[in-house]
């Protein structure tokens, strides 16, 4: 292992950080798992929160008794109200990065009203800047909740064919996941998974339980219940190599996600 770090060390003084054998020696560096006992939830903004009362406080209910027995990081989606200003901004002809900065605004909104429904049960909602203090929170009470836009704010890259920032909420809270080195990565939509088709609009669509990235690039199925970066993020990633796709509005559907039954649509990085 020493022979390691000193060959690395010594590659990083003479090499350019893009240079193939620096690289390599970089990945030789065993895995490290933050937070290896952790589950990172995500919840949708449009899919769930915007349904109001009825859709967010049994969800609520569930998170504050799923805490006693689970560690959970609670992601926000941004929703309609983005979507909104997508559409305003877009018509202005503002850039990227400045779409992400207000859908920054929106899904942090998210995360305060979450963290006001659970401040009487002592779970907190906690801005860009405060994941560090991720792991007190977590020792504390179990949960703690974040907005899931990415910070990259006027740092995001733009995607090939329009203005929308291609690293949404999915993308942000699939990131945390696997930069924490979590147990597992739950989306809780407002659909029971994956269909074959938008099962809203095609009653002919059917479910599918379980699938690889892969496949579902060729089947065409990239872009229908994640955002289409997570599924290259999924590809790559070190420590989350599945994510769970399941429907939030079903009493008990996240309960049996994290007792780690097989609700939903799983999709596999291989």
């Amino acid at each position: 292992m020493a022979e390691n770090t000193t060959e690395l060390e010594t590659l990083l003084m003479q090499r350019s950080l893009t240079d193939a054998a620096l690289q390599a020696a970089a990945d030789q560096a065993a895995d490290f798992r933050i937070l290896p006992d952790t589950v990172v939830l995500k919840i949708g903004g449009q899919s769930v929160i915007d349904r109001g009362a009825a859709a967010v406080l049994p969800l609520v209910d569930e998170i504050v008794a799923a805490r006693k027995t689970h560690k959970m990081l609670i992601g926000t989606g941004a929703g309609t109200r983005a979507r909104h200003l997508y559409s305003v901004a877009a018509g202005l002809n503002l850039p990227a990065g400045l779409l992400a900065q207000l859908a920054s605004a929106v899904s942090e909104q998210n995360a305060s009203i979450l963290g006001q429904l659970m401040a009487a049960h002592g779970i907190s909602s906690i801005d860009g800047s405060g994941l560090s203090s991720v792991p007190l929170y977590l020792e504390r009470v179990n949960a703690v909740i974040f907005p899931g836009m990415p910070p990259y704010k006027l740092w995001i890259r733009p995607s090939t064919d329009g203005v929308i920032p291609p690293y949404r909420t999915d993308a942000g809270c699939f990131l945390v996941a696997e930069q924490f080195g979590v147990k597992s990565m739950i989306f809780v939509k407002d659909e029971d998974g994956l269909f074959t088709a938008n099962p809203k609009t095609d009653k002919k669509a059917t479910f599918i339980p379980k699938i690889s990235v892969d496949e579902m690039k060729e089947r065409g199925l990239q872009d229908s219940i994640l955002e289409f970066p997570v599924l290259d993020l999924l590809k790559s990633a070190r420590h989350v190599r599945e994510v769970q796709v399941i429907n939030g509005l079903v009493p008990g559907n996240l309960t049996r996600a994290l007792a780690g039954e097989h609700v939903g649509t799983i999709i596999t990085a291989n």
